[in-house]
């Protein structure tokens, strides 16, 4: 059963705790990666079959299978998902950004946005197979201008990707499609294999391994984040409703036993419906194993003496999902300082987020929130400058290049720059 802790009672440290899961892969990870970079698909084959227990012959998805995927799924899907898709360009086409250049003192300086060439998509599969990651994480990606993205998901004992997942990367645009899981499809990305191209840039969601492969191929390709458990924070006043306030707690808290499932409120009448309800809600759910262990091992009702108290509360946590269930809730806004999404109001449930509304859902976990952001356009650009002296400007300004190296003891830098004005080294 979900715990009430009244704030009065326990020590802030006692209240903003998680159980959060230890890596013990990390050895495991790295002989992987490495057994993948020495014997390249060869590898690849064998460690599939070893983890996903998937009997293969070729790991890139063909378009027959694309096209029998997309033929196999049911109509009021597709139509949900390309609605989704549309939301989700839409929001995303306003966060691309333009150079610039200017001019000062003779001087050209500029900034260009340039797309990261080829990025890599990481999609877990399996028992929850996540279409909606596969939008969330190729659209910026097309949007930024990628050349060439790739997607892997394991494809499990079938040999086959879920045909969700297939119609998704097609409407999506993903190129190059492989029946890749775990620690494995990370290293095939990042390394490159004969039919795995190599990336420049690793995102989206796993387990251990592959959080743990994304963590260690850093450095020869860049990755959006470590991913932690999901987590969701309601904050809720005596006047919402416990059976919506329960069912989204529970809509987290089966995703991993690991999640975080947490109700900040100033009335313990709702506490304690809340309570009830979810131990009437849980049992139904199909994933009710992973949701009761999540409850039981990270699910908190805190007691607050007020709203502030709760909002104070949930900046320390810096939450992944944050549901602001209060009256007049864009007033409220402006308090909230750490959290990945924010939902407004008493019928903004976050699974509106994951799925619909057009806003991303990968975002930052494990308290991250406070310094960095949910992946967006931003995350497939890169920056380049440049800078253009015409030979008076140069002159001009040599004597004061020249007097700053200085002064950092750097003779080199200034010759150089006096060597412009006509001075002999």
């Amino acid at each position: 059963m979900i715990q009430i802790l009244r704030s009065t009672e326990h020590p802030r440290a006692e209240l903003l705790a998680r159980q959060t899961p230890q890596s013990v892969v990390t050895e495991q990870v790295r002989e992987i990666i490495e057994r993948v970079r020495a014997g390249g698909d060869r590898a690849l084959l064998e460690l599939e079959a070893r983890f996903d227990g998937a009997e293969l012959t070729r790991l890139e998805v063909t378009e027959a299978e694309v096209q029998e995927a997309s033929a196999a799924v049911e109509p009021e899907f597709l139509a949900v998902l390309r609605r989704a898709a549309e939301n989700i360009r839409a929001f995303h086409l306003r966060q691309k950004r333009q150079g610039f250049r200017m001019e000062r003192e003779g001087l050209v300086l500029g900034q260009r946005i340039l797309p990261i060439r080829r990025v890599g998509v990481c999609v877990p599969g399996g028992a929850a197979p996540l279409a909606s990651t596969v939008l969330m994480n190729v659209i910026p990606a097309v949007i930024a201008g990628c050349e060439e993205i790739v997607m892997v998901s394991p494809a499990g004992k079938s040999g086959r990707l879920d045909p969700h997942l297939l119609a998704a990367a097609a409407e999506a645009g993903a190129q190059h499609l492989f029946k890749l899981g775990g620690a494995q499809g990370v290293a095939a990305m990042a390394y490159g294999t004969e039919s795995v191209p190599r990336v420049d840039k690793i995102v989206g969601p796993g387990g251990a391994f592959v959080s743990e492969a994304k963590r260690q191929v850093f450095g020869a390709v860049d990755i959006d984040m470590i991913a932690g458990p999901s987590e969701i924070l309601v904050v809720a006043d005596g006047a919402s409703d416990p059976i919506w306030v329960a069912a989204d707690l529970l809509s987290q808290a089966e995703h991993d036993r690991f999640a975080a499932a947490i109700l900040a409120t100033d009335s313990e009448d709702l506490a304690l419906a809340v309570q009830r309800e979810i131990e009437r809600q849980l049992p139904a759910l199909p994933r009710r194993d992973i949701a009761r262990a999540s409850i039981d091992g990270n699910g908190k009702i805190l007691l607050c003496s007020s709203i502030d108290e709760a909002l104070e509360l949930s900046d320390a946590l810096a939450p992944e999902h944050l549901e602001l269930c209060l009256d007049e809730p864009f007033a409220w806004l402006d308090r909230v300082h750490h959290a990945g999404s924010v939902f407004l109001g008493r019928h903004t449930p976050e699974a509106m987020g994951d799925y619909l509304a057009g806003l991303n859902h990968t975002l930052p976990t494990s308290g991250t929130a406070r310094f960095s952001s949910p992946l967006s356009v931003d995350d497939f650009v890169r920056s380049s400058q440049y800078l253009y002296c015409p030979p008076e400007a140069m002159a001009a300004a040599a004597d004061d290049v020249a007097l700053f190296a200085r002064a950092e003891r750097l003779e080199g830098h200034a010759r150089s720059a006096l060597t412009r004005k006509g001075e002999t080294p």
